[in-house]
């Protein structure tokens, strides 16, 4: 039941919040309920899982590897409880969000984006993983097209167009590994693709696997619907969307090939390796090139997950580690600062740094969560982003690869570039219009959820060594064969 209640509890409350619909206010002290009740499941998982070890379950009165099934370890319980987290922050956020009272479906699709994204971390087979997928899927059309504006059906068909795409490779992916080896539960699937009969046939249909997951996480050239939807989404969607889901197609991809399909070839590799360093690259390049800030951040979410693409090109268990920290680090961070950019657009009015200002010593709090957050998604030590890239950086340079660390470095330092342009034009300069200069009260519930994003984001920066020594335990078969 431990193991189960990270998908339940989540259900529940979509189903809850969706009858509750012409009440909001009860409505979003239900949907907050069922996420601090989520904090509280993934919590006592994550100790089960310390505590005794990884915990599986077999649904549907089929034996393994026949069933649905279900696992939780180290990795996949921990990143469970910072979904469950950053649920809480973003409910807390909603609550001051004058919008989200009049979006009735907004809590129930976030709810339900938040069991199948619980769902993919624990599952266990490949059906099981692509049906919550397509779940995610439905659950992210519904919050695109819930302002019910022409930009809102337009960001929703460009998601619908290429994330169906995305569907399609995988699906076909998935019938060709069960064809090729009649399994589809991982265990069964990782000691398979080790028969010398399937070594010609396995690496390519799991190159077209992971093509679908890449897709899904918005790696370069694949990445255009995401700036190009995502902006259009509510400040307390946005964070809970732009901080996760590309996230959680990176943890897939991690999980499939360092662990499920182990033998994947030297070649796959060194071509996702540059296809990160790319990624990188082109997101920065992009992040630097526009004013909105939503849009800034978003490109940001493209090149930050060429970072997490070059961990897992590493195909090491420290490769795998520092993969694990970084995504989790980015999670938190990427999150908070779009958080933030929502309050920057109450207290100004506009997402367009030109015609914002002043924010510096009219709002003085929320420059400093600003500079925490910024600071670490640049990688200043001793931030959680600083500790996240050395890993990395640190292995490609260990096993050699120069070119890929080096360039990791470079778009650090654009980073920087873009976050010192949001800090001058936000924050520093004076404000362009007289109305930006007004200093009326933020709400309390959104700065509290921003507070306690900031406050797990400070932790992992101070004090690293528990996440990363937990990482590393949870890791340490990652890209070790038999």
């Amino acid at each position: 039941m431990t193991l189960l209640a990270p998908l339940l509890i989540p259900l529940v409350t979509a189903l809850l919040a969706a009858v509750l619909g012409q009440r909001p206010r009860v409505q979003a002290n239900v949907s907050l309920g069922g996420g601090l009740v989520l904090l509280l499941a993934a919590g006592t998982l994550l100790r089960d899982v310390t505590a005794t070890g990884p915990q599986t379950a077999a649904l549907g009165n089929w034996p393994l590897p026949y069933a649905i099934a279900l696992a939780a370890d180290g990795l996949s319980a921990l990143l469970v409880l910072v979904a469950a987290a950053l649920a809480v922050a973003v409910l807390l956020f909603a609550r001051g969000w004058r919008e989200s009272a009049d979006m009735p479906g907004l809590h129930p699709l976030l709810h339900g984006l938040l069991a199948a994204c619980c769902a993919v971390f624990l599952a266990a087979d490949l059906f099981n993983l692509y049906v919550w997928f397509e779940l995610m899927l439905i659950a992210m059309l519904g919050l695109l097209a819930l302002g019910g504006k022409p930009l809102h059906a337009e960001a929703a068909l460009k998601y619908f167009v290429l994330s169906m795409l995305g569907t399609l490779l995988m699906l076909a992916a998935v019938g060709l590994l069960y064809g090729a080896t009649g399994h589809l539960n991982f265990a069964a699937l990782r000691e398979a693709a080790g028969q010398p009969a399937l070594a010609a046939a396995v690496p390519g249909y799991v190159a077209l696997l992971a093509l679908a997951v890449l897709l899904k996480a918005g790696a370069f050239p694949l990445f255009a619907w995401l700036p190009a939807s995502y902006h259009t989404l509510p400040a307390p969607v946005l964070a809970f969307v732009g901080g996760l889901l590309t996230k959680v197609a990176a943890y897939v991809l991690l999980r499939l090939l360092g662990d499920v399909f182990v033998t994947t070839p030297a070649a796959l590799l060194d071509a996702l390796g540059w296809l990160a360093a790319a990624t990188m690259v082109i997101g920065v390049l992009g992040a630097a090139y526009h004013w909105d800030v939503r849009r800034i951040l978003a490109f940001h979410i493209v090149s930050q997950i060429g970072y997490l693409l070059l961990g897992i090109a590493l195909a090491s268990p420290a490769g795998a580690a520092g993969t694990a920290f970084f995504l989790i680090h980015n999670i938190l961070v990427k999150a908070n600062l779009f958080l933030i950019a929502g309050l920057m657009f109450a207290s100004a009015g506009h997402y367009d740094l030109r015609r914002i200002g002043g924010l510096y010593p009219t709002r003085p709090l929320l420059a400093l969560l600003f500079l925490v957050s910024a600071f670490s998604l640049v990688g200043v030590p001793p931030s959680s982003g600083f500790w996240g890239k050395f890993m990395l950086v640190r292995e490609a340079f260990a096993q050699a690869h120069y070119a890929w660390g080096g360039i990791a470095l470079a778009v650090g330092l654009l980073t920087l570039y873009s976050m010192s342009k949001i800090w001058a034009e936000a924050f520093w300069k004076p404000a362009p219009h007289a109305e930006n200069s007004a200093a009326a009260a933020l709400p309390r519930s959104a700065l509290a959820g921003v507070a306690l994003m900031t406050l797990l984001i400070v932790a992992m920066g101070i004090h690293p060594e528990p996440f990363i020594r937990h990482l590393e335990a949870a890791t340490a078969h990652f890209w070790r064969a038999g």
